[in-house]
């Protein structure tokens, strides 16, 4: 579900809107209480914790592709600027290459957006430790117990790649369909051949998900996000 255009965040009245609409959005709620034991459950070894809000204009727990990052932005705290949400609306390049690339291979629905570390790891843009890769991944099979549909899952970036191959690769099996490919930012996905790779891995993502006329509500991806505007 998306904005006209990228950077849609940079509108204030635009995240408000987003805001309004997780509580209504039932298909992310189950993945909201599961955010918000995360940041409870450790708030006691991490007492300024942040997990950003998933993206209620996504599919939620009908997700088909999980596309993986490697952690959240401080571009995603409100208190530093950000929207609040883990989503391809906030405004930042990381958002804007994201956005523009599942919008030219037609990765609109069927899709959520996430890391496999799930909290804020600084004011900066911090690489995880080996550590926060093994907490990280240590909470993800919770979230994928709550995604019964998911077929693929798109490893994003170096980190994300390492904390599934050392913590979750043996666990997991061959439960999904494993996709590699860069990380959107924009150092990574400038270097030779990246950006290429990046449109490939997420077009072949899309074959994953069943086609646009099977969700409920279905319609092309500007009339879809207008209806939350």
């Amino acid at each position: 579900m998306f904005l006209d255009a990228p950077r849609g965040f940079r509108d204030p009245g635009r995240v408000a809107e987003r805001r309004e609409l997780l509580a209504t959005a039932e298909d992310t709620l189950p993945l909201e209480a599961w955010a918000r034991n995360v940041e409870e459950r450790r708030r006691a070894r991490q007492p300024e914790i942040v997990v950003p809000h998933f993206d209620p204009a996504e599919t939620g727990v009908r997700s088909q592709v999980l596309l993986l990052l490697e952690a959240p932005g401080p571009k995603t705290v409100p208190e530093w600027g950000g929207s609040g949400f883990i989503s391809v609306d906030n405004d930042d390049p990381t958002a804007q290459n994201l956005w523009r690339t599942r919008d030219e291979v037609g990765l609109h629905r069927g899709v959520l957006v996430w890391n496999i570390v799930p909290w804020v790891l600084g004011r900066a843009s911090v690489k995880p430790t080996p550590v926060d890769l093994a907490q990280g991944a240590v909470e993800l099979r919770g979230l994928l117990a709550l995604l019964p549909g998911l077929r693929a899952i798109v490893l994003s970036g170096q980190k994300a790649q390492a904390g599934w191959d050392a913590f979750l690769d043996l666990a997991i099996g061959d439960r999904y369909r494993v996709l590699r490919t860069v990380h959107p930012a924009g150092q990574s996905i400038a270097q030779a051949g990246a950006k290429g790779h990046f449109v490939a891995t997420l077009a072949k993502a899309a074959t994953f998900v069943d086609p646009v006329g099977s969700w409920p509500g279905a319609g092309s991806a500007r009339n879809l996000c207008n209806v939350a505007a």
